[in-house]
């Protein structure tokens, strides 16, 4: 309730938990020992109708500590984090993808060390880890059971972790855990349903439904990516299957397309920003379609229309409030949302998708470690769920 509130006092407390003052004021002393919990200031005049001021509660954000990890197809993403899951320093991991999972676990466990030194924080006040990781997870063992762009099967990440640094560790599906972020700590604060949709080398989804996260009976719901959108003479995916969402939007889908389009003019915008431009492949497209090169912007017109078909089925099934796009849907939300929006609500059912807000995530490159850092803060802090203690040992 004080993360949900901010800025709220013990009887505003009772009321929103239904506890009794006394069981508060147990509650809150013992947090204001600990120094969780300060008062500060008055609560505002709005929030009550009479009596006297009362003392408003406040979160210390600085009080305690998690450690977001973020695994990707290509890179793993460290970051120590305060109570409101702001990142207090950022380090990075690069080519994983060269290496085995073992190799990988071992310099992401010496990575999360080196964070934790360097953020000045005291190690007696990281609360724990949450990892994010790519592909199919089961959030109870902490295992990866599959992620294809990786080449991992039955990884258990939790244990080794957790073996090498002596904290708790949970883990999850890492778009999932960007669902949690948005809905705890973003744009998602105050909606019912969200959807977090994740497009760089796959495109997954996460659901939170009243701030938490909805997995499915087998923990794999979001993978979108592998719907079928071409069933017959589609592109062969990872998965074994073809036509997928997937094969039409990844990233190294566009990287090829483009790649294609500058062969056939050498000489034109496309081209030269690829042999020439800054930044990643992903980055120099987008620059060049800004650039007016008519042949890639339409290129990623149709990318962006595929996205929203695949979105109009995430209305039409779900019926989010909130649908938030990360990746490379995030970086080039100028070229992408708006096709992607209008194609939504054109084939969403009987106009469910005009009351949907679509829009790019509010951590950016960042959502990653802060949807890690959340699932470490819900676990071990705001809900201390029925398998936290699973996910410590």
């Amino acid at each position: 309730m004080l993360l949900k509130h901010k800025h709220v006092s013990r009887v505003r407390l009772a009321q929103l938990t239904g506890l009794s003052t006394t069981t508060i004021t147990n509650l809150v002393t013992d947090l204001l020992n600990q120094g969780v919990v300060t008062e500060q200031g008055v609560e505002k005049p709005e929030q009550r109708r009479v009596g006297r001021p009362r003392m408003a509660l406040r979160l210390a954000p600085g009080a305690r500590h998690a450690v977001g990890v973020h695994i990707g197809v290509s890179k793993v993403r460290v970051a120590v984090t305060d109570l409101h899951a702001r990142c207090l320093n950022f380090l990075s991991l690069t080519r994983i993808g060269e290496k085995s999972s073992s190799q990988v676990l071992n310099e992401t466990a010496a990575l999360i060390k080196k964070a934790i030194a360097q953020s000045g924080v005291q190690a007696k006040h990281v609360l724990g880890v949450g990892v994010g990781a790519s592909g199919l997870v089961n959030p109870y063992t902490g295992v990866n059971v599959f992620a294809p762009n990786l080449k991992w099967r039955d990884v258990p990440i939790r244990e080794r972790l957790a073996g090498s640094l002596g904290l708790p560790v949970c883990v999850d599906n890492n778009v999932r855990a960007m669902a949690l972020g948005e809905a705890l700590f973003g744009v998602g604060q105050d909606v019912r349903a969200l959807a977090f949709v994740y497009a760089r080398n796959g495109v997954g989804a996460g659901f939170a439904l009243d701030g938490q996260l909805y997995r499915g009976s087998a923990a794999g719901a979001g993978e979108i990516g592998h719907m079928t959108l071409i069933p017959e003479g589609g592109e062969p995916c990872r998965c074994g299957n073809t036509g997928c969402l997937e094969t039409l939007v990844s990233e190294p889908t566009i990287v090829r397309l483009a790649e294609e389009l500058a062969q056939q003019n050498q000489g034109g915008i496309l081209a030269t920003q690829l042999e020439q431009g800054q930044g990643t492949s992903i980055e120099r497209i987008f620059e060049a379609a800004r650039a007016g090169d008519t042949p890639t912007r339409d290129m990623l017109d149709a990318r962006a229309c595929y996205m929203g078909i695949a979105m109009a089925n995430l209305v039409n099934i779900l019926n989010p409030e909130l649908i938030v796009l990360g990746g490379f849907f995030a970086q080039g939300q100028d070229l992408l949302l708006p096709v992607v929006k209008t194609t939504m609500r054109q084939r969403a059912f009987a106009r469910l998708g005009e009351n949907v807000r679509l829009q790019a995530t509010s951590f950016g490159q960042q959502a990653g470690v802060v949807g890690a850092a959340a699932l470490a803060l819900s676990n071990f802090f705001y809900e201390q769920s029925d398998h936290a203690s699973e996910v410590t040992t």
